[in-house]
């Protein structure tokens, strides 16, 4: 159990500098939503393993994003607040797909200041009104949470800007770090106040909140929480210049489900985790997870889409008000390209106007004919990197259209102003081809509306064609996240200018019929994946993920961002000294089976050789007559015999038990029963070839194996070559008598039938042979050549060479799932039981020592 004195994360934010924005205890508010009320100071919290109670059991989802689903306007009177539903918000969508009798909560920021002494009675509005819990983040934290580090840091991370100069991008700081870790603890507050621990989900959105599950984690460690990024994850080369990294990566780790929406995005994100916190994901029955701690973390593929009765009847609005109409007549004759993007460095909007003079140019039929409309939305941001974007592409319209002009007739028509989901459909629907560039994108769902909008009402002026056919083209850049979805749209590198205006001149010029084919296509995706589609299945993913939580014992550990949940099965503890002390002593006869390598001695120790400390240790346990000590090890014989040489009464194993030691004074057996070892003359020449292709990689040429090693590889690439390697050395040695296992770093080819499970059972067959069975076991390993050791333990007791009675105590290092009932955390950990073990044994008669 975590005291609840920890360290605070917003210490660890500001490099233990005084933490701000803190705000002032304030008395609970009265909910009318079912729910626990409690206020978090972390400086005051419970203890991480002491979940709320929940009151009520009610089926809720809380869904927290930077700003709630509704809109806020000051009366005219300049009393009070007047909110209603922002009908465009995705967030309000979600619900759709989740289940009918499912309660949904929002919490997040409001796009407006309220005042402090507004803030209780605007709050108690919406929770009443809206189901909202709002969020008040103070000025000061605000604009360096969201206009600093949101927008300044993680935004151009996350789309492959790097801060090369001082003038390229904004050098990290320090103090937008600290704001967004103290922004994300209110928007924490806020959950805590009206969560049903055991009872709701939690569904985070977006990069805007990536260290809240950190915050929720803490406080309740079974609580069900998924985390959807709605932006572009980079490629691990990029995400790891970022100063915060692993803080990060380990605090969407808290989450039960993460969600991305390509796989090139999830790809980046699980490369990360593999490369900065040794982590490899596995896929089962099509579920990508990630063992962390004990916890599988699901990683979620799955687009977003729009919703399709919002688009259909903003449609009918637009041809009601007859601007579909208007827009027909006033681009009568001519070809209309369409553009929707925000004004931000990102949509490569310049990179699209100067394919369109390309376009003109090589194709001059279109002059005076196509006309591109290009619809700009306010940007979300600011800084001189818009400004610069804003002027470039404003300069790039008046040259365009200063070349191109004709009477009646401008190529560009730039929109510089908001506009409203009406009027976009409009234009949608007279639009021949919608064309994003986007050289970085998360989702853009501007295609997906723009094909629902040419697909048309029935009956309605807004039907693409006059004859009934639907048609619509695409041209999309291909690092926009709907791009591999639109199988049908024509994908560009929009930094190639020129393939980009090739790309524009086929879609307007190509036939009718091919064009309907593919509207079609895509309609027939855009229409089935909608918005409730991607959040039901997001949510039936969710429940997947959690359906062992209350099972399973968890509890916390570590501090700061360095905080996660460990969750083990019930039968799995933590070895207690105390314990093990009190039945050694109560034993007669012992085995006692130890492995060397990060169990005795840590695997990142350089110097391999065992301590002073150790060896006292070992000749302690085998002075005692009743103990029979093995070290079962991985390492050649010649240097266990050589570093052991002062232990004249410890048995040991080496190379997984092929040779078998008794004490030092007897010869070496050889266990294995195979000895013509001429399947080395063909591994070893395959693993020559994959050493010399991979650089920091190494073969340990063993008496009775061969080890390819690749811990100082790179870590992508070393298992990639492992993996094939793997494969590879069971082809060429199917007919030989050897096994090839793949471990910790290494890929290994050894006899058949030799395994430390088998050296545990020889040991054991050969104490009760001796009429000294055992009555006490105590087996100690790190890794999967260990658990052979664990598992053969339940069948000695099966078949009589232990007895039912046998107290055994079968132990890992390190909290991880095993076939052992027990763990210990570290070697210190090991060598400290073992010390324990050492002082209550009975020392050799002193007779024996003088001889």
């Amino acid at each position: 159990m975590m005291s609840k004195s920890y360290t605070n994360l917003l210490d660890l934010a500001s490099g233990n500098f005084p933490v701000m924005g803190r705000e002032k205890k304030r008395l609970p508010r009265v909910m009318t939503v079912a729910g626990v009320i409690s206020e978090l100071d972390d400086d005051q919290a419970n203890s991480v393993t002491s979940d709320v109670p929940s009151s009520i059991i009610v089926d809720r989802i809380i869904i927290v994003a930077n700003q709630l689903p509704v809109k806020a306007k000051r009366r005219s009177d300049n009393k009070g607040w007047s909110f209603s539903w922002d009908d465009d918000s995705l967030l309000l969508h979600i619900k759709d797909g989740l289940p009918d009798d499912m309660e949904v909560l929002y919490v997040g920021s409001l796009k407006v200041e309220v005042d402090s002494s507004e803030q209780d009675d605007v709050s108690q509005l919406l929770l009443d009104r809206f189901k909202c819990v709002p969020a008040f983040l103070p000025p000061d934290i605000l604009s360096k949470y969201y206009h600093g580090f949101c927008k300044q840091h993680l935004w151009p991370l996350f789309h492959y800007m790097l801060p090369y100069s001082a003038s390229h991008g904004s050098r990290f700081d320090r103090s937008w770090w600290e704001a967004y870790v103290a922004a994300n603890k209110i928007f924490s507050q806020k959950v805590i106040e009206v969560i049903n621990p055991e009872d709701d989900y939690v569904w985070i959105h977006d990069y805007h909140l990536m260290v809240l599950p950190t915050f929720l984690r803490r406080r309740f460690n079974r609580l069900r929480m998924g985390f959807f990024l709605h932006s572009p994850f980079p490629s691990s080369e990029i995400y790891r210049t970022f100063p915060v990294r692993e803080e990060i990566l380990k605090a969407l780790l808290n989450s039960d489900l993460i969600g991305f929406h390509t796989f090139d995005y999830a790809r980046h994100f699980l490369s990360c985790c593999s490369r900065m916190l040794g982590l490899e994901y596995q896929s089962r029955r099509g579920y990508i997870g990630l063992e962390y701690y004990g916890r599988t973390v699901g990683i979620k593929i799955m687009p977003v889409g729009i919703h399709m009765g919002r688009i259909e009847t903003v449609l009918q609005l637009a041809d009601k008000e007859s601007r579909v109409g208007e827009l027909k007549q006033q681009f009568e004759g001519k070809t209309v390209l369409l553009g929707v993007d925000d004004m931000d460095i990102f949509k490569g909007v310049n990179l699209k106007l100067l394919a369109l003079e390309e376009m003109l140019k090589q194709h001059p039929k279109w002059q005076g004919r196509a006309v591109l409309v290009q619809i700009a939305n306010p940007a979300r941001g600011k800084g001189k990197d818009i400004e610069e974007i804003q002027e470039e592409i404003q300069t790039s319209v008046k040259r365009i259209n200063d070349k191109f002009r004709q009477p009646g007739y401008e190529p560009i028509v730039f929109i510089d102003r908001p506009v409203s989901l009406s009027e976009r459909t409009a234009y949608y629907s007279v639009a021949e081809c919608v064309v994003v560039t986007a050289v970085r994108d998360g989702m853009n769902l501007t295609p997906y509306e723009y094909i629902v909008c040419r697909q048309g009402i029935p009956g309605s002026d807004c039907t693409a064609e006059s004859n009934g056919l639907k048609s619509s083209m695409l041209v999309v850049s291909e690092f926009i996240g709907c791009s591999p979805s639109l199988s049908g749209a024509i994908r560009v590198n929009p930094w190639n200018v020129e393939a980009t205006a090739e790309a524009l001149n086929e879609a307007i010029s190509m036939a009718d019929g091919e064009k309907v084919l593919r509207h079609e296509k895509h309609y027939k995706y855009v229409s089935t994946h909608d918005v409730a589609y991607w959040s039901r299945s997001f949510f039936q993913d969710l429940e997947r993920s959690c359906r062992d939580h209350f099972r399973r014992r968890c509890w916390g550990i570590g501090l700061s961002f360095g905080f996660r949940v460990v969750a083990l099965d019930p039968n799995f503890k933590k070895l207690s000294i105390d314990s093990i002390v009190s039945a050694y002593s109560r034993a007669k006869n012992r085995a006692i089976l130890l492995d060397y390598d990060g169990t005795l001695m840590p695997q990142t120790a350089i110097n391999k050789v065992p301590s002073p400390e150790v060896i006292s240790i070992v000749n302690s346990l085998c002075g005692d007559e009743r103990n029979t000590v093995f070290l079962v090890s991985g390492r050649g014989r010649d240097s266990l015999g050589q570093w052991f040489s002062p232990c004249e009464k410890l048995g040991i194993a080496a190379e997984h038990g092929y040779f078998l030691r008794w004490f030092a004074d007897k010869e070496w057996e050889v266990v294995g029963q195979n000895n013509d070892f001429q399947w080395m003359q063909i591994a070893e020449p395959v693993m020559k070839q994959y050493t010399e292709a991979t650089d920091g990689s190494s073969i340990e040429t063993k008496e009775s194996a061969l080890v390819w090693h690749h811990r100082d590889a790179d870590l992508g690439f070393g298992s990639c070559q492992a993996k094939e390697m793997l494969d590879h050395l069971e082809s060429v040695l199917a007919n030989e008598p050897v096994a090839v296992k793949s471990g910790q770093f290494i890929v290994e080819v050894k006899p058949q039938g030799v395994s430390k499970g088998l050296v545990a059972e020889k040991i054991f067959a050969t104490m009760a042979e001796s009429g000294r069975q055992a009555d006490f076991v105590l087996c100690v390993g790190d890794d999967r050549s260990d658990e052979d050791m664990f598992e053969i333990i339940g069948n000695a007791i099966n078949s009589g060479i232990l007895s039912s009675s046998t107290e055994v105590y079968a132990c890992t290092v390190g909290q991880k799932p095993s076939k052992a009932k027990y763990y210990l955390d570290d070697t210190t950990e090991v060598r400290t039981m073992l010390h324990a073990l050492a002082e209550e044994s009975i020392p050799p008669p002193s007779s024996d020592i003088v001889s």
